[in-house]
């Protein structure tokens, strides 16, 4: 019984550390998403995390893509970024917050949602 727990023990160990490392591997992970043939590029991370949009000229305004200057592409895309990521913090907070009522407040690795 004892060496059955020991090994069991170790198990658990070790898909702790492989649950740590997905993790850390999904973190750095870019996957970019794109809609209007590319006018609109959003990129996050492995496990959904909001990193970045890209808007172009012409998703802004087709008839005349000129007209947008720099400067407004960039406040667009800074106040759409505020917003993203302001929304996957507090989805983050609220997933971790219902994970502590159901482990009890116990830490598993590979389920910290709220990092």
């Amino acid at each position: 019984m004892g060496m059955n727990l020991m090994n069991l023990m170790k198990q658990v160990q070790n898909v702790q550390k492989k649950a740590g490392a997905m993790q850390e591997e999904l973190a750095n992970l870019e996957i970019t998403g794109e809609s209007a043939g590319g006018a609109v590029k959003v990129t996050c991370d492995g496990q959904g995390k909001f990193k970045s949009i890209k808007i172009s000229a012409e998703a802004i305004n087709p008839e005349n893509p000129a007209a947008v200057d720099s400067e407004t592409i960039e406040m667009l895309e800074d106040i759409i970024s505020s917003a993203m990521k302001e929304a996957n913090q507090k989805a983050s907070k609220e997933m971790e917050e219902r994970m502590k009522k159901i482990t009890g407040g116990i830490n598993i690795p590979g389920l910290n949602f709220g990092r």
